[in-house]
């Protein structure tokens, strides 16, 4: 089949023929252009999600390059591996020794994140599970070594911050270098053998006991010595007064009461006298 398509020469215008079969290989090959411009710009575009990095690597080599979250262009020849960069939480339950040789139940919590600027290495070294090839490998062992410092009586009592504390720093210690950020580590429960337990709750009931007695007996000096001032000062008074009367004042005041007794409506006749300090009056009432 053949077409005619109109042209101009030099003699004037003048009609081509153009095979069908021309104009079906342009059109096809203009397609199979396009999908391979398709092919190769999708293969380019990585999406890297929130919360990761991608790291980039060559035919299995690892080149160093790290992707923030986001869409970006890169060699289609190259892989993209996601690695997570968020806080991630693993729990622990061990059955741990404590300086007496006492086997205890510990739950731990260890909170972590990876850091994204040592993920490439986290990456070659490691591998994308490096939570159970390093971490929780390094967890056990620290929270072991730890505990096997300390009495049980420090775990199941005052003393498990410090606990944790230590625990933190240990893995701070050797999971820092590796690319690992250590943000907190919490215990959750400390279970002792009943018997030990009951033991440490009797012995802390007993402590409670002698310190309140102690708060009884300190107060109760302090309101003895209350009471020994208080006798001192009517002690005191009593004696600065003793010192103040005289015979005469107790005369004077006798007169003074006679008197006010016989302008009294009640009184009647009011006899006072001794044979030597009386007074000799006998006064009626008015």
């Amino acid at each position: 089949m053949t077409i005619f398509q109109k042209g101009s020469g030099d003699t004037g215008s003048a009609l081509r023929m153009v095979p069908v079969k021309n104009l079906l290989s342009l059109g096809i090959g203009k397609i199979i252009l396009g999908v391979v411009v398709f092919l190769l710009l999708w293969s380019s575009t990585t999406s890297v999600p929130t919360g990761h990095v991608g790291v980039l690597t060559l035919f299995g080599r690892v080149t160093g390059t790290v992707l923030p979250e986001g869409i970006h262009l890169v060699n289609p020849l190259m892989s993209v591996n996601k690695m997570s960069v968020q806080t991630q939480s693993i729990k622990e339950s061990a059955s741990v020794p404590s300086t007496e040789g006492l086997i205890m139940s510990l739950d731990t919590s260890l909170i972590f994140r990876l850091d994204h600027r040592k993920a490439a290495e986290v990456f070659q070294g490691i591998g994308v599970d490096y939570v159970a090839n390093v971490v929780e490998p390094n967890l056990r062992s620290a929270i072991r070594g730890v505990t096997a410092s300390h009495s049980a009586n420090a775990l199941y009592t005052g003393g498990r911050e410090e606990v944790a504390q230590r625990i933190q720093d240990e893995l701070v210690r050797v999971l820092a270098p590796r690319g690992i950020v250590i943000e907190n580590v919490l215990l959750r429960d400390v279970q002792l053998p009943m018997m030990l337990k009951t033991s440490i709750e009797a012995k802390q009931q007993s402590e409670q006991e002698a310190l309140r007695m102690t708060f009884v007996l300190q107060r109760e000096k302090q309101e003895a010595e209350r009471k020994r001032i208080e006798a001192q000062g009517i002690a005191d008074f009593q004696r600065i007064v003793a010192q103040g009367i005289s015979p005469q004042l107790l005369q004077w005041k006798g007169i003074e009461a006679t008197e006010k007794l016989a302008t009294s409506a009640n009184s009647k006749v009011v006899i006072i006298g001794s044979a030597k300090t009386g007074l000799p009056l006998i006064l009626e009432p008015r």
